[in-house]
């Protein structure tokens, strides 16, 4: 399957379309030069210094810690083979916070554990569909 992609201006896989978001793959955000605010997704305009604030793409070096988190038991349609799976909000060094999966051992995981981040398949559209790819996340070997 091909797609047109405009900001691009050419045509392209799927796959390659999705390769092209950096935000998605390298945890590409943005960071307020002005209020030295970083966010995740990447922002156009400052939350805090509005249009005063100088946005400047930067690309989180993915360690943080666990803030809090949640053991799935039950999961939606598709995702029964992963159960029990944990979901956290973590904690950027750089101060921001994002939801992502911890792979590993449920019992494993603590509030204040330290986690860094890793680049793993989500799932796939069917036995035939496209895979789709992104970030993870495992404990951080000390």
């Amino acid at each position: 399957m091909y797609i047109f992609c405009r900001g691009i201006g050419e045509i392209m896989t799927v796959a390659r379309f999705w390769r092209k978001i950096k935000a998605r793959y390298n945890l590409e955000g943005t960071h307020c030069g002005t209020c030295d605010g970083f966010f995740y997704p990447p922002r156009n305009v400052c939350p805090v210094c509005r249009r005063d604030g100088k946005m400047e793409t930067y690309e989180f070096k993915g360690t943080g810690e666990v803030m809090t988190f949640t053991i799935i038991r039950t999961a939606s349609e598709g995702f029964e083979h992963l159960t029990p799976f944990v979901v956290a909000i973590i904690k950027f060094d750089e101060g921001t916070q994002i939801t992502g999966q911890i792979v590993g051992n449920p019992a494993n995981v603590a509030i204040g554990m330290r986690v860094k981040s890793i680049f793993r398949k989500l799932g796939q559209e069917s036995e035939k569909g496209m895979i789709y790819y992104g970030t993870k996340f495992v404990p951080e070997k000390k």
